[in-house]
């Protein structure tokens, strides 16, 4: 049975008026996602499954129902979700209820020992998650070629589970979308990549088969194989998990 795989979004954007007019509803925010990282998962052999958020009293039987999940990327973090108020000039909208459903999630699994993968914001929300903070804006790090160009070069930690999954051990080409980063690892996270300017581009718990939070966009890069490994890495671990196999039993 292929693994169950969900996917946060925490993109949304006004109704379009087609689509207003066709409901016959009133102006609400629509949800999004890139296909980018439905068809990453469904590669790698997952079968991916969108979270709408839904009421927080809820998210424990919805995490409960799935094998691993995708902290997906998306618009910054409010900085009151690790205790700031103070707003840094740069910050982007930010929407705090998707932001606490998000990391509702994130603990949910983490709890519940599920298989976690965090891209770009989604590795933020995992730090966060675990008790860590964020640089609310870091220059030169958003780079104007698409999506499946790499643009940098990051060192890699030859100890990480990263390297053991990409088979980087010391340096990896990546793309960069992002202004806000890792500052103060959360618990039991430890930084495992690192830009040029030392900017931390991936934390990972090796305690755990996988919890991995990666800065770049690799659902965009899956053509290479050391980014379609981390999927590939999720969805093994998805599929491997006892409660899982038990219930196959």
């Amino acid at each position: 049975m292929r693994p169950l795989i969900g996917v946060t979004t925490s993109e949304l954007r006004p109704g379009t008026l087609a689509t207003l007019q066709r409901a016959g509803a009133p102006p609400h925010p629509e949800a999004m996602l890139g296909t980018t990282y439905l068809r990453a998962i469904d590669a790698a052999g997952g079968i991916p499954v969108i979270l709408a958020p839904v009421d927080l009293a809820a998210v424990p039987d919805l995490v409960e129902r799935l094998d691993g999940i995708c902290l997906a990327g998306g618009p910054d973090l409010d900085p009151i979700a690790y205790g700031v108020t103070t707003r840094h000039p740069q910050l982007g909208a930010t929407q705090l209820g998707v932001d606490t459903f998000e990391l509702a999630v994130a603990r949910a699994a983490d709890a519940g020992g599920l298989p976690l993968l965090g891209v770009c914001r989604g590795a933020q929300a995992l730090n966060v998650a675990r008790g860590g903070t964020l640089h609310q804006h870091v220059e030169g790090h958003r780079q104007a070629e698409l999506a499946t160009v790499t643009t940098q070069r990051v060192t890699v930690a030859a100890d990480s589970l990263l390297a053991s999954i990409t088979g980087a051990t010391e340096a990896l080409d990546v793309n960069s979308f992002h202004h806000q980063a890792v500052d103060v690892t959360g618990a039991g996270l430890r930084a495992v990549a690192w830009a040029p300017d030392g900017t931390v581009e991936a934390i990972e718990d090796r305690t755990r088969p996988l919890v991995l939070g990666v800065q770049w966009h690799a659902e965009t890069l899956t053509e290479r194989r050391e980014h379609g490994a981390l999927f590939a890495a999720l969805v093994q671990a998805a599929g491997a998990r006892p409660l899982r196999l038990a219930a196959a039993a």
